[in-house]
């Protein structure tokens, strides 16, 4: 289930909580900097798909909570918050969340622009576990609570 739903406009800027989000088949989601080339590594080549939309679970906030490692709203830098699926089992699958069709890139492994964003090391405790990046297939609007999965 979509716990959670973030876009950054601008390079670097905070991320801000939504509601719902149109994503948009091959770019991302509206109004994120990485759905324009905006972003940090939008001019590094990647992956097809690996930069449109980006998933982490919040049972792994949770752990780094318990870790002593708090991160605020959104700080993830990830576009979608899950619970309940476990997002590493998605690489190379195709799944939904809600209507909106996408497949499994690669993982979201944490990045060194992510620990200098939130001052924090991030590295190591989100190795293997920071998340999924996922090609949008087709357009249509994602929403908190939306069931993510098959």
């Amino acid at each position: 289930m979509v716990e959670g739903i973030y876009t950054t406009p601008a390079m670097g800027g905070p991320p801000q909580a939504r509601t719902s989000a149109r994503a948009l088949a091959g770019r991302g989601i509206e109004g994120d900097r990485y759905s324009v080339g905006g972003g940090f590594y939008s001019n590094v080549p990647a992956e097809a798909g690996a930069r449109e939309l980006t998933l982490i679970e919040a049972e792994v906030l949770e752990d780094l909570r318990r870790a002593g490692i708090a991160l605020a709203v959104g700080e993830h830098r990830r576009n979608v918050l899950t619970r309940g699926i476990r997002l590493n089992d998605l690489v190379g699958r195709e799944f939904r969340i809600g209507g909106v069709p996408l497949r499994g890139v690669k993982l979201c492994e944490p990045c060194v622009r992510l620990e200098e964003l939130t001052g924090r090391e991030l590295i190591r405790p989100l190795t293997h576990r920071g998340g999924l990046r996922a090609a949008v297939l087709a357009d249509g609007v994602i929403g908190v609570g939306d069931r993510v999965g098959p």
